[in-house]
């Protein structure tokens, strides 16, 4: 099958620039574009932002299935004194509430940090066939920086990944914080 000049390429690097030129939202049921997957993640970061209201680490998730946010959440481990209450397992319970099944079928999540090893195996369990990530995570990222539980061949299922998108607003949103963290 041909893929549209704009259309993402998988497991792209995470410092990979990508120079596809701006396309308009893709129609439900057509392969993303760039500038579908820094939509979805500005929707992802503006979730990241709430966390801070309860000091908790800045990451947002989002699922989107057939162009439409189906579930949204951001890190509440502080908050709910939860250590799995991470943005991606929240946003995978609510969208599979949503659904009525835990099958997550056809959508997408988007997060704007690479999902540990905990949120790597809810993904692969909730079959949610496509996961887009901001930034890297260099000490616990579980899509191929430090284990890459999402392309693990001996799993049942492997997402289709894309990292890097709008890695720097990503990363500079989890600096400020610790940064400021620090500084009390």
């Amino acid at each position: 099958m041909a893929q549209d000049d704009d259309a993402i390429p998988q497991r792209a690097a995470p410092d990979h620039p990508n120079r596809h030129p701006p396309a308009p939202l893709a129609p439900a049921g057509a392969p993303a574009t760039l500038r579908d997957d820094e939509h979805w993640m500005r929707a992802a970061l503006d979730e990241a932002h709430l966390a801070v209201d309860h000091d908790d680490v800045p990451v947002g998730a989002v699922i989107v299935l057939g162009g439409q946010v189906l579930a949204a959440a951001h890190n509440e481990r502080e908050h709910l004194e939860d250590p799995t209450a991470h943005a991606e397992v929240l946003a995978i319970r609510r969208a599979a509430q949503a659904l009525g099944t835990w099958r997550l079928l056809d959508t997408t999540l988007y997060v704007t940090l690479e999902p540990c090893a905990m949120c790597a195996g809810a993904i692969v369990l909730g079959r949610v066939p496509r996961v887009v990530y901001g930034t890297a995570d260099p000490k616990a990222g579980a899509a191929g920086s430090v284990l890459d539980v999402l392309a693990e061949p001996r799993l049942n299922h492997r997402p289709a990944v894309t990292g890097g998108v709008l890695a720097a607003d990503c990363a500079a949103l989890l600096v400020d914080f610790f940064a400021a963290r620090r500084a009390r």
